[in-house]
């Protein structure tokens, strides 16, 4: 390479980090976050002209690295620690290299925030903004608690209306849980099952590639992806090219559409507080605590591993109770 030229990261190397990746069974937005902080840790070292394989940088280069994040992007501490594991991903999984440097470096601490909730009647306010395919899925997580991408994600073998419970596969940490389906969605889902069931008929005849299925289980029926009780909830009106076997597939319904009909309905329904998809798992958790559920129970339902991370609803449910009284009040009886 000529002095004072930089250029991209080598692609063998890139194929390396996917090929580990894929390995691992790690799914696709984390193959692309990892690949997105490998390339700009390997490009921002490359900027003064010398690019530097990382076999040949150290702890002096990583450490350079996240200061320049921390002090000159300012990204906050959770977009730190993601770009910190994807280059210590590259460095232990990749590269083998296992040096002490690596244990010390430090992790920044995410603040504990209240996270933001809405009443009862806010959420009633809110759907009722809503129609169609994304009213359903707003009120299948408010009504469940489950993530978004774990009701994207949804799998019809998955919903038992007999039980009337909802299976969440491999859901964060690659746990499975079971989930509350409520009784008033029973109708609308049935519709919505109905309607899946169409397009995977339709699917079907044309001799389309199915849906993904997890990639062991693809290996060992490579049918599978084609049978009904894979196919999703929520699918994707239209066909997409998968990203790792380029086979073209019908995915499931893509966030975005949500996300977007979620913040539409924000100010329709007059709510000035911060909204996201993720508030609706929230106030259910702080509803059914409000009701007396044990905070046991809503662990489980939320799939939380430690339930030192549900008893942040209880810092919620103090706030909304307002049980203790200001001295002011006191004060302003007495006159």
């Amino acid at each position: 390479m000529k002095p004072g030229t930089a250029s991209a990261p080598s692609p063998r190397l890139l194929d390396q980090v996917r090929e580990q990746i894929r390995y691992r069974h790690y799914s696709l937005s984390t193959e692309k976050t990892y690949l997105h902080w490998i390339k700009f840790f390997i490009r921002w070292h490359g900027r003064g002209g010398v690019m530097l394989h990382p076999r040949d940088m150290g702890a002096p280069e990583v450490q350079a690295f996240l200061s320049m994040l921390a002090s000159e992007r300012k990204v906050s501490a959770s977009t730190h620690n993601q770009a910190l594991s994807a280059v210590l991903f590259l460095y232990r999984e990749v590269l083998g290299i296992k040096l002490p440097w690596l244990d010390d470096i430090g992790r920044p601490q995410q603040k504990r925030r209240i996270p933001s909730v809405l009443t009862k009647d806010e959420v009633a306010g809110l759907l009722a903004q809503m129609d169609g395919i994304t009213a359903l899925l707003a009120k299948l997580l408010y009504g469940t608690g489950m993530r978004l991408m774990e009701g994207m994600r949804l799998r019809v073998k998955d919903v038992d209306f007999d039980r009337q419970v909802i299976v969440v596969r491999e859901a964060k940490g690659g746990k499975d849980r079971v989930v509350i389906l409520p009784r008033a969605l029973l109708p609308a889902l049935r519709r919505q099952i109905s309607v899946a069931r169409q397009q995977w008929e339709a699917d079907r005849e044309a001799g389309r590639g199915g849906v993904e299925t997890p990639h062991a289980l693809e290996a060992k029926y490579p049918q599978v992806g084609k049978s009904w009780g894979w196919f999703w909830v929520f699918p994707s009106p239209t066909l997409s090219i998968d990203p790792r076997s380029a086979v073209e597939r019908r995915h499931h319904l893509f966030e975005e559409r949500l996300q977007r009909a979620l913040k539409k309905a924000v100010p329709l329904a007059g709510i000035i507080k911060p909204v996201s998809v993720h508030t609706l798992r929230h106030s259910f958790a702080t509803h059914l605590l409000q009701a007396g559920t044990d905070i046991r129970t809503v662990q489980e339902l939320l799939g939380h591993s430690d339930v030192s991370t549900t008893m942040i609803y209880t810092h919620v449910l103090k706030v909304a109770a307002g049980g203790t009284a200001s001295p002011l009040d006191a004060l302003v009886a007495l006159n």
